[in-house]
């Protein structure tokens, strides 16, 4: 398989994590993003050059910016782009959650996916090549209680996802992804003990990986679920 430049965001734990370990090991180059210093410095000890890890906060716009303009001039535009960060609500019905605390699930789940977009997407249309993910989750497409926020944003990514692949030109493709269920830090918040039923994220990624390296402009717009 030809080796790919690719982007993901929130490679600090869980799945974004586990995904850059994997496409690393097939002979991929990883640039990726996170909040944390520590973790994207132990990142960057681990894979150096030509992969590249960078603190930043997706909701914030200029960031994103300007980390577009070094990673565009030191690495170049993505072939696969993974929109993977994000944050849930503590568990809460939606009339208790605190508004700063939905304000921040809002501004990480679709905002920083907008931004990511908005920083990356136009290079990759240049070249009119390229396939972006989303990922939403199994609550972008059902709902259950005290998750409100989140499912909130995950049916938002749904819906722009699909419109952003009405834009796309011919070539590329964007498509909202549901993961499945992983046992990650966040399902252990939502789903306490229970968590430890569903894989570990490095498991799973060794099915989604390739599978995520499979998608093309035939893809374009469609609902999809990875592997499990």
């Amino acid at each position: 398989m030809d080796q790919r430049r690719v982007l993901i965001t929130g490679v600090s734990r869980g799945l974004g994590l586990a995904m850059t370990e994997e496409f690393i090991r097939l002979g991929h180059t990883v640039v990726g993003c996170a909040r944390s210093e520590r973790p994207i410095a132990e990142l960057s000890d681990r894979f150096p050059r030509p992969h590249r890890f960078d603190c930043i906060d997706v909701s914030n716009d200029d960031q994103v910016g300007g980390w577009a303009n070094i990673v565009m001039r030191e690495v170049g535009a993505p072939d696969l782009l993974l929109n993977s960060a994000a944050l849930i609500n503590e568990n809460a019905s939606l009339w208790n959650v605190p508004p700063d605390e939905f304000s921040r699930v809002i501004d990480v789940n679709v905002k920083g996916v907008y931004h990511i977009i908005r920083h990356f997407v136009p290079a990759m249309i240049d070249r009119e090549k390229g396939v972006i993910v989303n990922f939403s989750s199994g609550w972008g497409r059902s709902t259950s209680p005290m998750v409100g926020p989140y499912c909130a944003t995950k049916w938002a990514i749904e819906g722009m996802t699909r419109a952003l692949a009405d834009d796309l030109p011919y070539g590329m493709a964007a498509i909202p992804l549901n993961p499945g269920i992983i046992h990650t830090d966040m399902l252990d918040r939502c789903f306490g003990e229970n968590a430890v039923a569903y894989p570990r994220a490095a498991q799973w990624s060794k099915k989604a990986v390739p599978f995520l390296l499979e998608l093309d402009q035939a893809d374009n717009g469609d609902p999809l679920t990875a592997p499990s």
